[in-house]
């Protein structure tokens, strides 16, 4: 591929479609080596949007980890929406990384991560617009080798005819491994085959190519079968980090152009979970809990906020409750966050870990609820999933919570667990009745507790994996005694349809087989199936069909004797235990959860009470053999290293109902604060920026003023934001050389505007960058007040305008004359409603072949002509720059590249320019009363 140019590939056509900064990359923390000298490169494809994949904290640690080697290069793709997937086809353009934008078939490795089961389709998708052949059986000897890994590789068959090599198990020591293997077999004269041989020797890797599968009588299921050659691990053991502390939880990495899910710092304090639910997958995959510790956890947290300039973090593992110093962890990060107005989430809470200091601690958060996870609505069903917590236990948080004043609480649960009856279906709703009354008794107005129930999926390497799941009929039943008795409690109720869960159950379950119904369903439409909307149901039930392949054999019980598809992937737990969990689970018998006192659950909030406490920990019994005192150890230290060496009033949570007292809420006072200092900051908006939306900006400017560590205004309120003004707001995909933004600092802070303006160009984000700081006094108006023009120029494609016969530059400029003779209007969508616009009364002269320099300057390449037009800003309204260029050349299709080079004012401000007034009174564009100010940026 060629060198990189200034203008993305997708130029064209980036402005049709929806979020294109999801696809240019250029994101603040980006990193981009040199791509012909790294050994071996890898492209991260996450098969999903960027929204969802840029919260993903595994590729993150992977990313890190890749770029930090010297010889290894990662870069990103994400799944393309449906529009663009439609631009990219119409035009033959491939899918590009985010980093170079080179075609995924440039990689040596494309990596997936498969996180759930109906992103399967996904994975074709971006393997297809990649340029790389669906099938692993038809990569030749130059195509990339393709892997995936993440929690849906522990059951890999029905994506065994696409992928290449199955990481299973930890991705910190194997992937480096797996790329430097690669890089060093890629020299050799060996066949694809015989390479992929090699990979499969190493820990953790699965080739599925390389083995066989024999379908069971009893079952109807495909099972693999142990290699002939003796040199193949049988089974296949999973990659495990037994130190994660080797692997500091990365504080570099891409900040998102565009809003995230989860748009804030996230950091892993632990992975695995001694919890046991026997529905969770996640909670057996990744056993044993590996913490930590609180120092890294911290340093982490710290050097993610000062670099990226968030206002949001969060603390999270699969139960950050059980963390081993969870209460004083958040104590000290509190201690930290509060100065800095950064609010913190803590996510999988456990009711009975709530304490009154930790309660306490989160209080001091910018959040209005907390969100618990019962999962089950009877005690009965609770303890049939092992969800070791009672109802006495739920209904003091609640009583805990709302006591403290929060409004909200939201509780999930599932339906269709095994041995459910309809009397636990109902239970669900009455369970959130229940700690809304507790509300109602503590609050002067009833608190909100929303019930949210999603299908339950049994899934391979948990106790339930020989579970049937329930049919539509079935579900749809349960759904309506939930619906009937939320109607009666008066709760509100929300329910996941259950068409997902239907595929996301076959496909968990699934074997060999089902690789060719994935490709005819992706073939015939199949994308995004985990978003209801696009869901084909029609299509998945007409491959299935095409094959003559019955779903029930997956979605039906399964003897718990059988052969399963996934048996040969071992992840660590021993023979038999997920039987016995099985029979107790049918038994409606508990199990303990590792690493606490039988009986209670313990969270010591100081070294005392920890060093004290000689109770026997209890242990799984999972096979996994956890070194208990070890545990005891860790929590001790972890204590120390947290300085909790003073008692707290309360040092374990156990279910005393009716303990806590109301309190009633405070209302809270706005408090009297100086004035503000007002700054002016001009910069720019080009390259990959111009694809930012506004409201990206209105998210990146106030994170570049936190890594300078300037005291931003907030407003008061439970949701505070930094007090910014804008311009006027670009239109998506148009740069510009000259915006503005006033914003307001808490006035303590003594400005050096020069010293300011360097630190801010220091910082910036490509195709953001501050040119001007300056000083507001009382007099100045906000920003807004005083802009009433701003100057535009197009570039449109010379050989566009010569298929019109608009060659010479005196053809053009009357063309343009002519057309401005005649009625201007366009038809604007605003927020679905269309209207007609007539664009004529803002729009002033129109010039052609005048601001080729502007167009250099913004990066824009190409034979160019330049057209030159201003458009007034009033209080009535204005006109955009992409209408202005319709009305002229009666076409919304035409492939113009916009750029604002200009601001202008009517009064005096206190903003300065890099161009004298000379340079603007050189504009035949000017009007006859001349503007005090203008910025050509």
């Amino acid at each position: 591929m060629a060198q990189k140019t200034t203008e993305h590939p997708y130029a064209d056509f980036l402005p049709k479609v929806m979020k294109p900064a999801r696809y240019v990359g250029g994101e603040h923390g980006e990193i981009l080596k040199d791509f012909d000298a790294a050994a071996c490169t890898i492209c991260l494809a996450f098969p999903d949007l960027y929204d969802i994949g840029m919260s993903h904290l595994g590729y993150k640690i992977l990313y890190s980890i890749i770029n930090k080697h010297p010889k290894l290069l990662a870069e990103r793709s994400y799944a393309p929406w449906l529009d663009m997937e439609q631009e990219l086809r119409l035009r033959d353009e491939p899918l590009r990384s985010l980093e170079s934008w080179r075609p995924l078939s440039d990689f040596d490795i494309v990596g997936f991560s498969l996180q759930f089961e109906l992103t399967y389709s996904n994975v074709l998708l971006m393997l297809e617009l990649g340029g790389i052949p669906l099938r692993s059986d038809e990569r030749n000897n130059d195509d990339p080798l393709i892997v995936a890994g993440g929690p849906c590789a522990t059951h890999a068959e029905p994506m065994s005819s696409f992928i290449d090599v199955f990481l299973i198990g930890d991705g910190e020591e194997a992937t480096p491994e797996l790329m430097l293997t690669w890089s060093a077999l890629k020299k050799t004269k060996m066949t694809r085959v015989e390479r992929l041989r090699a990979l499969a020797k190493l820990p953790g890797l699965y080739v599925p190519s390389l083995y066989q599968s024999e379908t069971m009588e009893d079952t109807g299921l495909q099972v693999v079968q142990k290699p002939d050659d003796p040199s193949l691990p049988y089974p296949i053991e999973r990659s495990f980090v037994k130190d994660i502390s080797k692997y500091p939880f990365p504080s570099d990495g891409p900040i998102a152009a565009t809003e995230t899910v989860f748009d804030r710092v996230s950091v892993e304090i632990a992975r695995g979970c001694t919890e046991g639910c026997r529905f969770c997958q996640a909670g057996m995959i990744y056993r044993p809990v590996r913490e930590r510790t609180p120092q890294d956890i911290m340093s982490s947290l710290e050097a993610s906020l000062m670099g990226g300039g968030y206002d949001e973090a969060s603390l999270t593992s699969l139960s950050t409750a059980d963390y081993s110093a969870i209460a004083p962890l958040i104590h000290e990060v509190m201690k930290k966050l509060e100065p800095q107005k950064v609010s913190l989430s803590v996510s999988s809470l456990r009711a009975y870990g709530l304490d009154d200091e930790l309660l306490e601690d989160i209080e001091k958060v910018r959040a209005t609820g907390l969100t618990f996870a019962p999962e089950a609505g009877s005690q009965r069903m609770r303890d049939v999933i092992n969800k070791n917590i009672t109802e006495e236990q739920l209904m003091q948080t609640a009583e805990r919570v709302f006591s403290r004043g929060w409004s909200k609480m939201k509780l999930y649960f599932m339906i269709g667990l095994p041995t459910e009856e309809d009397s636990d279906v109902a239970g669900i709703v009455q369970t959130g009745a229940r700690a809304r009354n507790i509300g109602r008794s503590l609050q002067k107005r009833a608190p909100r507790v929303t019930v949210s129930v999603s299908t339950f999926v049994p899934k391979p390497h948990t106790p339930f994996q020989w579970c049937a799941m329930n049919g539509f009929s079935e579900i749809l039943r349960k759904q309506g005694i939930l619906k009937q008795t939320a109607r009666e409690e008066n709760v509100q109720l929300r329910m996941h349809a259950s068409e997902g869960s239907w595929v996301e159950g076959f496909l968990a379950r699934g074997d060999r087989s089902l690789g060719q119904v994935i490709e005819t369903a992706y073939k015939n439409g199949a994308r995004f199936d985990s978003w209801e909307e696009q869901l084909k149901l029609d299509v998945w039930k007409a491959a299935l069909h095409e094959h003559q392949i019955n779903p029930d054999i997956f979605l039906g019980t399964i003897p718990i004797d059988a052969r399963l598809p996934w048996d040969h992937l071992d992840v660590g737990l021993e023979d038999g235990f997920l039987a016995r969990e099985y029979r107790k689970a049918v038994a409606n018998r508990l199990s303990p959860p590792c690493g606490k006192v039988a009986g209670m659950f313990v969270h010591h909030t100081n070294l005392k009470d920890a060093r004290s406490d000689k109770r026997k920990l209890v242990c799984y019994d999972c096979g996994i053999a956890c070194d208990m005192q070890q545990m005891r150890g860790r929590r001790e230290i972890f204590l120390d290293d947290l300085h909790a060496d003073k008692a707290r009033d309360v040092h374990s949570v156990e279910a005393k109902p009716g303990s806590v007292q109301r309190r009633d809420t405070v209302r809270k006072i706005p408090l009297l604060r100086s004035p503000a200092l007002r700054l002016r900051l001009g910069y720019t908006k080009v390259g990959r920026a111009a694809y930012s939306a506004h409201l990206d900006l209105v998210r990146l400017l106030p994170r570049m003023a936190r890594r300078l560590d300037l005291p931003l205004r907030y407003s008061q309120g439970f949701h505070p934001k930094a007090e910014m003004s804008f311009g006027p707001a670009l239109s998506l995909g148009v740069a510009s050389l000259g915006e503005y933004v006033d914003i307001k600092l808490e006035p303590e802070i003594n400005i050096d505007s020069q010293e300011l303006l360097e630190r801010f160009q220091d910082c910036a984000s490509e195709g953001v960058s501050v040119f001007s700081v300056n000083v507001l006094g009382k007099q100045d108006l906000g920003i807004n007040k005083v802009i009433n023009k701003a100057f535009y120029v197009a570039g449109v494609p010379r050989a566009v305008l010569s298929e019109r016969e608009l060659d010479s530059e005196q053809a053009l400029q009357s063309w343009i004359d002519e057309k401005r003779k005649t009625p201007l209007e366009v038809l604007r969508n605003t927020k679905g409603i269309k209207r007609r616009v007539n664009v004529a009364p803002f729009l002033d002269k129109v010039i052609a072949n005048q601001g080729a320099e502007t167009l250099e300057r913004a990066g824009y390449m190409g034979d160019l002509v330049p057209i030159r037009f201003s458009v007034g800003i009033t209080p009535h309204g204005s006109a955009k720059a992409a209408e202005v260029i319709e009305v002229i050349f009666e076409s919304k299709d035409m492939p113009a590249r916009l750029v604002r080079e200009s601001l202008v004012w009517q009064q005096k401000d206190r903003c300065t320019s890099p161009f004298d007034l000379e340079t603007l009174r050189a504009l035949s564009l000017q009007n006859e009363s001349e503007p005090s100010t203008v910025s050509l940026g």
